[in-house]
Formats: C-alpha cells, sequence, structure tokens
C-alpha cells in the first residue's frame, strides 16, 4: 500500500515545522508542479486539440467536397439500401439455421432441468437463457442492457489489451516504458511523470500534461463518438457515408474495412463469440483488480511468477502468506 500513499505536501505543517526548517527558516516550496494543476496555455491548447476533430467534419460537411459527397451518396444509397435489406433477411435465415439461436441453443445450466425465462427466446447473440433478476422483461430494457452490454463488453477487450500489451513488451525487453503496469500509470501521473506513447521519447499527445488536462480532453474527444451514437448511423450521411447496419454493427467500410460481414451465417457466429469474449474481459478485469490489490503487480508479472513455480507461487500461497 505504500505505492498508493500520496507523498508529502510541501505545505504540510510536519515538513514546515521549525524542528525540520530551523527558527530563522522559511519553508520552501517545491519546484516539482502539481499533477492536478493547468495553466490556461494547456487549457487553451486541449481546446484546440479536441476541436480539430469536429471543427474538420463540420469544414467537410459545408464545403463544395461534401456537398459533392453526398450528391454521390443520394444516388447509390437506393441500391445500398436494397442490398442491406437482402443481407438482414439472409442474415435472419442464418440465425435460424445456427444452433446459437433459437430454441435449440446452449442454456447456461446445460442438460439441467430449468424454467428459463419467457422473454429469452434466442433471438439475441449471447443468449443463454441467464436473467435470474429479471432486467429484460420489459423489451424496452432489454434493449437498453444489451447495448450497454456490448459497449462495456468492446471497451473492456481494449483495456485488456492496454493491460497485456505494455506490461509484455517491457518485460520483454522489447519496449520500455516509463509505467508498464496498469494500474500504476495513474499513480505516475499523479506524480508529475511524463509519459511517452507506445514507449516512443517525444511521442506525448497529453502525456506530458497534467491529470486534469488529460481529463478534459479525454472528455471532449469522447463528446463525437458519443453524440453521433446517440443520433444514430445516420449521422455520417452529411459527410457521404452510409453505414447499412444498424446501431450496434454498423458495418460498412468504416466500421468492417475486412468485410467480415459479407457471409450472414460467419456474420451471426462472429457476433456471439463477440460478446462472450467481451463477457470474459469484463470477468478479467476484475482478476485485474483483485491482483493488483493483493499482490501490487501487473498480471503478466504474477503470470511469469506463477509458471517459474506453479507449487509455491499460487493464490493459495498467496493467502497464506496474508
Amino acid at each position: 500500500m505504500a505505492l498508493l500513499s500520496p507523498p508529502p505536501s510541501p505545505y504540510s505543517p510536519l515538513r514546515n515545522s521549525p524542528s525540520r526548517l530551523g527558527r530563522n527558516s522559511s519553508p520552501r516550496r517545491t519546484s516539482r508542479p502539481l499533477p492536478c494543476k493547468a495553466s490556461w496555455q494547456e487549457l487553451a491548447g486541449v481546446l484546440v486539440f479536441s476541436a480539430i476533430p469536429f471543427t474538420a467534419v463540420k469544414a467537410v460537411a459545408n464545403s463544395s467536397v461534401g456537398e459533392a459527397l453526398r450528391r454521390r451518396l443520394n444516388e447509390t444509397k437506393a441500391a445500398a439500401v436494397e442490398g442491406s435489406s437482402r443481407f438482414c433477411a439472409a442474415a435472419e435465415a442464418a440465425r435460424k439455421s445456427s444452433n446459437w439461436y433459437g430454441e435449440e441453443r446452449p442454456r447456461w445450466l446445460g442438460p439441467l432441468r430449468y424454467e428459463y425465462p419467457e422473454h429469452l427466446t434466442g433471438e439475441f447473440p449471447g443468449d443463454y437463457g441467464f436473467d435470474i433478476a429479471g432486467l429484460g422483461k420489459d423489451p424496452a430494457s432489454f434493449n437498453k442492457y444489451f447495448n450497454f452490454e456490448i459497449l462495456h463488453a468492446r471497451w473492456a477487450m481494449l483495456a485488456s489489451l492496454g493491460v497485456v500489451i505494455p506490461e509484455l513488451l517491457d518485460l520483454l525487453g522489447i519496449v520500455h516504458f516509463v509505467e508498464p503496469v496498469w494500474w500504476r500509470v495513474g499513480y505516475a501521473k499523479l506524480q508529475g511523470d511524463t509519459l511517452d506513447y507506445l514507449g516512443i521519447p517525444g511521442l506525448r499527445i497529453a502525456g506530458g500534461q497534467g491529470v486534469i488536462v488529460i481529463a478534459i480532453c479525454q472528455a471532449l474527444l469522447m463528446v463525437g463518438p458519443e453524440y453521433a451514437r446517440y443520433c444514430g448511423i445516420e449521422a455520417l450521411e452529411p459527410l457521404g457515408i452510409y453505414l447499412p447496419g444498424d446501431e450496434n454493427y454498423p458495418g460498412g467500410l468504416l466500421f468492417d474495412p475486412l468485410g467480415l460481414s459479407k457471409d450472414p451465417v460467419a456474420f451471426e457466429e462472429l457476433k456471439v463469440k463477440e460478446i462472450k469474449n467481451g463477457r470474459l474481459a469484463m470477468v478479467a478485469w476484475i482478476g485485474f483488480y483483485i491482483q493488483a490489490a493483493l499482490t501490487g503487480k501487473g498480471p503478466i508479472e504474477n503470470l511469469f511468477e506463477h509458471l517459474s513455480d506453479p507449487l509455491h507461487k499460487n493464490i493459495l500461497s498467496l493467502f497464506n502468506s496474508m
């Protein structure tokens, strides 16, 4: 827990007491800037940087280029909508013939007899009939919770990569970071450390700023995507971009550059794989938190220690040593 305790404040009574400074000594301020303070220049720079994407999108939409893009979209949209309708029909047929959907899908209790909720019909991917709290009885609530689940599942998968990859690269000596362990990064910023992205010296963007500046930058950069998600997939049509899917699976070149959704049968199975791995990632984050709290180390370091001595470096030995 010593890693989590903040350093003594330069203005604390203990630090500036006469016994430490002498009778005629005056308190000296530390030269280290407080990590939670931000100058107006830094805040102005963050505002300008965060406004660049919105300004660029607005400028393109109002320009002759945007007008040409919308004109071309109007010429091809009817055919695109028709193709999207055909794909939706093929996807519906694929779900009916798939073992992952409908009444024949796997259930969370397997072969055990259980009265599963009637409102869970296997229409959505990852429906194993689990709703002991009855949260999905109302169709509107069910759609809302499904949207939340898949959104957080994707964030958890991305964040898990952000936990594992930096620590692994640092332990293998491929790339050295100022702080490779995920839970110590915030503490390093509170100590005033400068963080380089990808371990590349000088590639800082906001990594050299304080916590407040980074938080404001993050909030502003998320406004655009969240507003577009709130408005729906039609929000990109002023830029001449048509998305053939729905809010959870927009599709198109922008969200499916590899064309993974071209085959409706494979696409419906990919939906199941995505939500299953996303749920696993969300559960993995519970493990990340517990490991950090109990060992003070990252998951990769814990894994390497366990592999080096499985009999003595495991969860049982950890609890015995507490």
